[in-house]
C-alpha cells in the first residue's frame, strides 16, 4: 500500500468536531431559453428542487464522505428550515450534531437557481447578528462535551454571528487543552481573530484583504502566507489559489507551492469545506501539513468538477491520486472514473473513451481498444451491464457476467480504467466523464456516434476504428454450439 493510501485509510472512522455557521443549501434545477416580456430578465423553468446541509455542515458532510465521523455544533431558528436541516443531519450515517436553536433568528438559507449546470440567481434567507449568551452557552456546553475523543477542531467562519471573537478564542482554548489540531476557515478581515489556531485556511482574496499583498505569483502568495503567520500567531497557513493552487508554511516557516489538481470546473460551490475536511483528517491523523495539503489539493480538484455543493469520498480520493481503487482494481464507479479524468486532465494528459458489451472477447476488439489506446494518453473503457447487455442482445446473452467481463478487461495492457453502466447508452458515462476523445468502429458515421456531440462541443473529437473482418461475439457463439448454427 503506499503512503497516500495509508493516509486516506488513516481517515476511516476518525471524530472530528466542526464549529460554524450551519446553513441550508438549496440547488432548483431547471432551464432558461428565453427572455421575459415582461423585463429584460431570464425566464427560469424550474424542475427539480434539491436541499443539502450548507455552510459549515458542508465540512461535516466531507469528513464523513472522506471515511471520518463528524460533531456539527452550531445554531439554527425554530422554523421550516431548521427542521429540514435537522432531518438532512439525521439522515446522514456518520454525522451528528448538537445544534442550539434561537426561536429569534430564521435558520440561514442559500437558494441557487441553476440552469444547463450553471448558476443564474442566488437568494439568501437570514438573519445575521451575534448569538445571544444563552444560545452561545448552549453551544459551549455542546461543544465540550463533543471534543472528548475527537482528533481535530474545525472551526469554519461564514460571517452569520455564530463564531464572535469570543466563541472561536473559547474554542480554541478547548481544543488547545486537549493538544488538538485546530483548522479554521476564516472569512473575517481582521484574522488576528483566530488566534489560537494550529492553522488557518483563506482564500486568495481573503489573503490579500487580510494582507495587502497580491496571490497571484508564488512571491507574493509566501510573503502573504508569513504575513498571516505572524497576525495569527498561528504556526501553519495553507493558501488556497484557485488556479494557482495552493501555498503551504508550515511551522518551520518553510514554503510548498502545491499546482492546482483542477482543469474542468463546474461548480466551486464548497470547495473550501472539502479543502477543509481533508487538511482536518489529515493532521488529525498525524500528517505534515503538506502531506495534509496535497490531500486537501486533490479532494478540491475532484469535487470542483462536480455541480452542487459536492462532496468527495475516500474512494474518488483515492482513484484521482493512484489511477485505481481502494481496492486496486481497474474498474471503478462512474463518480471515480470521472475523479480519475479530472486529475489526468488537469496534468496535461488526454484520456479516451469507448464502450461495448465485450462479451466474449475476440480479435476485433482487441483491434479496437489498440486502436482507441493510440488516441490518446489514457483509456477508459465502458461496459454494458449485465441487465443493459440483455435488453439489447436477449435473454441468452451476456456469456460471460459484468464483473467476469470487467476483470478481463482489466488485463489488457491498453486499459487504464473500466467503468460499467447500466443504461441501453453509454451518454450519461460520456457526459460526465468528459472525455478529449471518443472512439467507435468505423461501422458508425460521425454524426451517428452516442455522445460524439458532448464530446465535440468541448473541443475533443471522433476518432472511427478500423473493423477487423468476421470477427463479432455472436459469430464466435454460433461457432462454438456447432456448424449448424454459423
Amino acid at each position: 500500500m503506499s503512503r497516500s493510501s495509508e493516509w486516506i485509510e488513516a481517515f476511516r472512522g476518525r471524530k472530528l468536531v466542526v464549529f460554524g455557521d450551519v446553513m441550508l443549501d438549496r440547488y432548483t434545477f431547471g432551464d432558461s431559453t428565453r427572455i421575459s416580456p415582461e423585463a429584460p430578465a431570464p425566464v427560469f423553468k424550474a424542475e427539480r428542487v434539491d436541499a443539502m446541509i450548507g455552510g459549515a455542515g458542508n465540512v461535516a458532510r466531507n469528513i464523513v464522505s472522506l471515511g471520518g465521523q463528524a460533531v456539527l455544533i452550531g445554531a439554527i431558528g425554530a422554523d421550516a428550515a431548521g427542521r429540514e436541516l435537522q432531518a438532512a443531519i439525521e439522515a446522514e450515517d456518520g454525522l451528528s450534531a448538537a445544534l442550539a436553536i434561537n426561536a429569534d433568528m430564521r435558520t440561514a438559507v442559500k437558494n441557487r437557481y441553476v440552469a444547463k449546470n450553471q448558476q443564474m440567481l442566488r437568494v439568501d434567507e437570514e438573519d445575521v447578528g451575534d448569538q445571544p449568551d444563552s444560545v452561545v452557552a448552549d453551544m459551549m456546553s455542546s461543544l465540550a462535551t463533543a471534543l472528548e475523543g475527537a482528533s481535530a477542531l474545525v472551526i469554519s467562519d461564514y460571517a452569520k454571528g455564530v463564531l464572535t471573537e469570543d466563541a472561536i478564542a473559547r474554542a480554541c482554548a478547548l481544543a488547545n487543552d486537549r493538544n488538538l489540531p485546530v483548522v479554521v476557515d476564516p472569512k473575517a478581515r481582521d484574522l488576528s481573530r483566530y488566534r489560537g489556531a494550529t492553522v488557518v485556511t483563506p482564500n486568495a482574496k481573503e489573503t490579500e484583504e487580510a494582507t495587502g499583498q497580491s496571490c497571484v505569483s508564488d512571491a507574493g502568495a509566501e510573503a502573504a502566507a508569513r504575513a498571516i503567520a505572524q497576525q495569527v500567531g498561528c504556526p501553519m497557513v495553507v493558501v488556497t489559489r484557485g488556479p494557482q493552487g495552493m501555498t503551504v508554511r508550515n511551522a518551520d516557516d518553510g514554503i510548498t507551492h502545491l499546482p492546482t489538481a483542477a482543469q474542468e470546473v463546474f461548480d466551486v460551490s464548497g470547495a473550501g469545506d472539502t479543502v477543509v475536511a481533508a487538511l482536518a483528517l489529515g493532521l488529525g491523523s498525524g500528517l505534515a501539513v503538506e502531506d495534509a495539503a496535497e490531500l486537501a489539493n486533490r479532494a478540491a480538484g475532484v469535487v470542483v468538477a462536480k455541480v452542487g455543493t459536492a462532496t468527495v469520498s475516500a474512494a474518488e480520493l483515492h482513484i484521482a491520486m493512484h489511477g485505481t481503487g481502494p481496492d486496486g482494481r481497474l474498474t471503478v464507479s462512474l463518480d471515480g472514473a470521472v475523479a480519475a479524468t479530472r486529475a489526468w486532465q488537469a496534468q496535461g494528459q488526454s484520456v479516451v473513451f469507448t464502450n461495448g458489451c465485450f462479451d466474449l472477447l475476440h480479435p476485433g476488439h482487441v483491434s479496437l481498444l489498440g486502436f482507441a489506446r493510440e488516441q490518446g494518453d489514457k483509456l477508459i473503457v465502458a461496459i454494458n451491464s449485465d441487465a443493459s447487455v440483455k435488453r439489447l442482445k436477449g435473454p441468452s446473452r451476456p456469456v460471460q457476467d459484468e464483473d467476469s467481463r470487467a476483470l478481463v478487461m482489466e488485463a489488457l495492457r491498453f486499459v487504464d480504467l473500466v467503468v460499467i453502466f447500466d443504461e441501453d447508452t453509454p451518454l450519461e458515462a460520456i457526459t460526465a466523464i468528459q472525455p478529449d476523445v471518443l472512439v467507435k468502429g468505423a461501422d458508425y458515421k460521425p454524426g451517428e456516434v452516442v455522445g460524439g456531440d458532448v464530446v465535440t462541443g468541448r473541443g475533443g473529437r471522433i476518432a472511427l476504428a478500423p473493423l477487423v473482418d468476421g470477427q463479432s461475439t455472436t459469430a464466435a457463439i454460433a461457432r462454438a454450439n456447432g456448424p449448424e448454427n454459423v
